[in-house]
């Protein structure tokens, strides 16, 4: 059977990684496809940087529209990222009837429902295993793994330039930005890291699993989106001492608001208990933990970054496109795991809705009768408390921290008592809220 021809667009980290793994393990690969998979043209932005990678094995071009175009191209690989550019590619790649393997979560976040289903009109399969938390298969692991169940909730460490920061804070005890400095000089973070710091690049990943999890389109407009930018140091130690770690989340999950079944999705610092096993990944590693009804937890572990980890996704896509190439279009796994006509449209949570525990820090002055103000106005809101942190001042000093760590209640009502407890003399500056999640 004649091989399989591979159309790649960039050969930056990733196209490079693929290039070179699939070279290297081809033999391999083949055994596993049942054919070869061959890249017969690379689009590059230079010819000159590309030739040692890629040697006289393919054609080299300037034009990535040769590739989409091409009519001996069997599958197109997009690893450009960006939005507009690479969305143009691909939907003109699946107009001339060519599966697409992408790595590009935010053109998926963005653009993905608009893809998916011109993919499904035109009979071809769009996979895009790499887009998410790198060399993990949580792709595969949602959508066929784990189909038999209902999904309940997933959590996520899924950026690992934010993880590799906050494990230095941690450890050291270092200010978020010397950290951010120190990732940057490492490799880890970009020279603008924006995305990653504020937490997009991990909403373009929540915003991909939520659609497979919970079978609803895709909605990036609609998730919760915070950073870690203004995530003190003292914070991250206050909790290393109740107990909890400090992790930049990605959570979607199944939640019911005055018997109505929504959805939230949501990216923000998460306190964790130490003792779990996602609170002790360090560095820039990745870990997904899956809540299911039949199986329960699952938590998958590994490197979310990397030529060669994400290469390792690329080509996972590769083989499963070439195994189902010839396949009637019906009997493929869905884009989304669920039958298209078969999405369904619960809405996303709007964050005052949705309900978690918190840790507050309020920073007051060292007098009689504030701890006894903050219990009342926390108990006004009905809201309870499971543990209280009471610094004591310094030498020579009037003011303090405390430390609150709720049960569980709506964020409407969190943010309505932190407005009261502002108010008060004793109060000084703005409370510090972070939410916390359990995981059990």
């Amino acid at each position: 059977m004649k091989p399989i021809k591979i159309g790649l667009i960039g050969l930056g980290v990733v196209g490079a990684g693929t290039f070179n793994v699939l070279k290297r393990n081809q033999e391999e690969i083949r055994r596993r496809a049942g054919r070869g998979i061959e890249i017969a043209m690379v689009a590059v932005r230079s010819l000159e940087r590309a030739r040692p990678i890629v040697g006289a094995d393919c054609e080299l071009v300037t034009d990535p529209d040769l590739v989409v175009n091409h009519p001996d191209i069997d599958i197109v690989v997009e690893l450009i990222g960006g939005n507009d550019t690479a969305r143009d590619l691909v939907l003109k790649a699946i107009n001339n009837g060519k599966h697409v393997v992408t790595a590009n979560k935010a053109l998926l976040a963005l653009h993905g429902n608009e893809i998916f289903a011109a993919a499904q009109a035109k009979g071809v399969m769009v996979a895009f295993e790499a887009a998410v938390a790198g060399g993990i298969p949580i792709i595969k692991a949602l959508r066929e793994g784990l189909t038999a169940n209902r999904i309940e909730s997933v959590a996520g460490i899924i950026n690992g330039t934010t993880n590799f920061i906050l494990s230095e804070m941690r450890d050291k005890g270092l200010d978020f930005a010397t950290v951010l400095k120190q990732a940057q000089e490492l490799g880890y973070a970009e020279a603008d890291p924006t995305f990653d710091i504020e937490g997009v690049d991990a909403a373009h990943k929540a915003t991909i699993i939520a659609s497979i999890a919970f079978g609803i389109p895709v909605q990036f407009d609609k998730a919760h989106v915070e950073g870690i930018s203004t995530l003190q140091a003292i914070d991250i130690r206050y909790a290393e001492q109740l107990g909890y770690r400090i992790k930049l989340l990605g959570i979607t999950k199944r939640a019911v608001v005055d018997g109505v079944e929504g959805i939230e999705l949501r990216v923000h610092p998460t306190l964790i208990p130490a003792k779990r096993l996602i609170a002790n990944v360090e560095g820039a590693m990745n870990a997904v933990l899956v809540q299911a009804d039949a199986v329960g937890a699952t938590l998958y572990y590994g490197k979310g970054a990397g030529g060669e980890p994400t290469a390792s996704a690329v080509i996972a896509d590769l083989v499963d496109i070439t195994r189902l190439a010839t396949a009637d279009p019906e009997c493929r796994v869905p884009h989304l795991a669920f039958q298209p006509n078969q999405m369904t449209n619960v809405a996303i949570l709007p964050m005052a809705e949705i309900t978690t525990s918190y840790y507050l820090r309020v920073y007051v002055k060292d007098q009689l009768g504030v701890m006894a103000d903050l219990t009342r106005i926390l108990a006004d809101a009905s809201i309870s408390i499971d543990a209280v942190m009471q610094k004591e001042p310094g030498e020579g000093e009037t003011r303090t921290d405390i430390i609150i760590l709720t049960h569980q209640t709506q964020e409407k009502n969190i943010d309505a008592a932190i407005g009261r407890i502002e108010q008060l003399d004793a109060v000084v500056g703005k409370a510090v809220k972070i939410r916390l999640e359990n995981l059990s």
